[in-house]
């Protein structure tokens, strides 16, 4: 049985060196941010940029976990899926889900449970949940 623990350890220290070889999951590129949406008010953009921006604009903060496979391929596709449905630098076109933003905070949706368990400051109180919602209503209610 020690035998078989040790080569797992083995093979599963070799596969987790192998999975750094994948490129997918570090281009950290930042796009240009070409256009934000108007604000209701700079609380709510400094509300948004806490609990929003690392996957919803292209102004997200790359830690060092993203740089390591397999974390790295779902942080990836964390920030791929979050700024196709809504990417708050890119108002300059259609943003398809800009109108259930709010409702995703208000329904504990967003931001992501993983998200909050290594990113305290997004960790907002529900007044503040509160008020990033009604002021991404009215941000957005025409977009």
């Amino acid at each position: 049985m020690k035998r078989f623990f040790k080569w797992s350890v083995y093979v599963g220290l070799a596969l987790l060196v192998l999975a750094q070889l994948v490129p997918y999951g570090r281009d950290h590129s930042a796009p240009a941010t070409n256009v934000e949406p108007t604000w209701d008010s700079l609380r709510t953009r400094e509300l948004a940029v806490l609990a929003c921006f690392d996957c919803h604009s292209n102004q997200t903060h790359w830690p060092w976990y993203s740089w390591v496979a397999p974390i790295s391929w779902l942080v990836a596709h964390d920030v791929e899926e979050g700024r196709a449905h809504l990417n708050f630098s890119e108002f300059d076109r259609r943003q398809r889900n800009a109108d259930e933003a709010a409702d995703a905070v208000r329904s504990d949706e967003m931001p992501l449970q993983p998200y909050l368990w290594l990113h305290s400051e997004a960790r907002l109180s529900e007044a503040e949940y509160e008020e990033l919602a009604s002021g991404l209503e009215r941000t957005l209610e025409s977009k």
